[in-house]
């Protein structure tokens, strides 16, 4: 195939791309009704999820079958890296306005609203301060103090979010052993701590869980606290979803590794994720210190 068009390689055409498109139409236009209360919204949504799913299981097993039947060049490989690259890019550009919105927020809308005449846009005797509360009260309340309406008090960073940290910072370690273990033809090695890193990451996803229904339960730390909690849920919410995905395609490379896939001069599949959590660790770290320490 490759010879034929000059060393370049040429994919057979493909009925995927349309089907992802329409997997991601269904879902976004029952997204958009859902939340204009029309009954059908939830179930269009489902139908979404449900072709995407079965998109990625019958498009990446194309690929992973095409890599595996040695199919693919130099040039393939090259566009592969080049795609990841730029995929990642377009992350950091995602998880970079959010940062941006958190500091414009913080340290720029919220003293502004607070000085002068401005502190009536919102409501009589703002004072602004971070985290806002909004008009019911401070922010910070005593751990013993009931929550009213309007009150919620922060997650400190040297608890389950400290932990969170170690955990990820582990999991980078764990899956670079498992890396060079993979360039060193060490199956069982590889095997190992690639497993390793999939458990850190979920113990990871556990406890966020724990840290939201505390949140909700016990903090009055919800969606709807003011700027702070959109902005801390927008944040971490997005970013336990990307673990979450890395999470999924780890596990994907795993039973890879374990079916005797990949070989230690070709194995740009691993790498790929690799790359993917890396990214993960490196916005958690950004996390830690901007929304829960500082």
């Amino acid at each position: 195939m490759s010879a034929a068009n000059g060393g370049y390689y040429l994919p057979e055409p493909s009925k995927w791309p349309v089907i992802t498109s329409m997997g991601l139409f269904t879902m976004a236009l029952g997204f958009v009704l859902m939340i204009n209360e029309t009954a059908a919204g939830k179930w269009l949504m489902l139908l979404g999820a449900a072709i995407i799913i079965y998109m990625m299981f019958r498009w990446f097993g194309q690929v992973i079958g095409e890599s595996e039947r040695g199919i693919y060049n130099d040039q393939v490989d090259m566009s592969f890296r080049l795609g990841m690259g730029w995929f990642i890019f377009s992350e950091v550009m995602f998880f970079a306005a959010f940062f941006g919105a958190l500091f414009y927020v913080r340290q720029l809308s919220v003293p502004w609203l607070s000085s002068g005449a401005e502190e009536q846009l919102l409501w009589p005797g703002y004072e602004g301060g971070w985290p806002t509360a909004g008009p019911k009260g401070p922010a910070l309340i005593a751990a013993d103090t009931p929550v009213e309406a309007g009150q919620f008090s922060t997650i400190g960073a040297w608890g389950i979010p400290a932990i969170n940290t170690l955990l990820l910072l582990a999991s980078g370690v764990t899956v670079t052993i498992a890396h060079w273990a993979l360039k060193q033809g060490q199956r069982g090695k590889l095997i190992f701590w690639l497993a390793a890193t999939v458990v850190l990451g979920v113990v990871f996803l556990f406890l966020q869980a724990e840290e939201y229904m505390h949140a909700y339960k016990d903090l009055g730390l919800t969606l709807k606290a003011g700027v702070y909690g959109a902005t801390f849920f927008m944040l971490t919410g997005f970013h336990g979803f990307h673990v979450t995905m890395g999470a999924i395609m780890l596990t994907v490379i795993l039973f890879r590794c374990i079916k005797g896939h990949f070989t230690p001069e070709h194995h740009f599949a691993f790498e790929g994720v690799a790359w993917y959590w890396h990214f993960v660790d490196v916005v958690w770290l950004g996390l830690f210190v901007f929304v829960y320490w500082i």
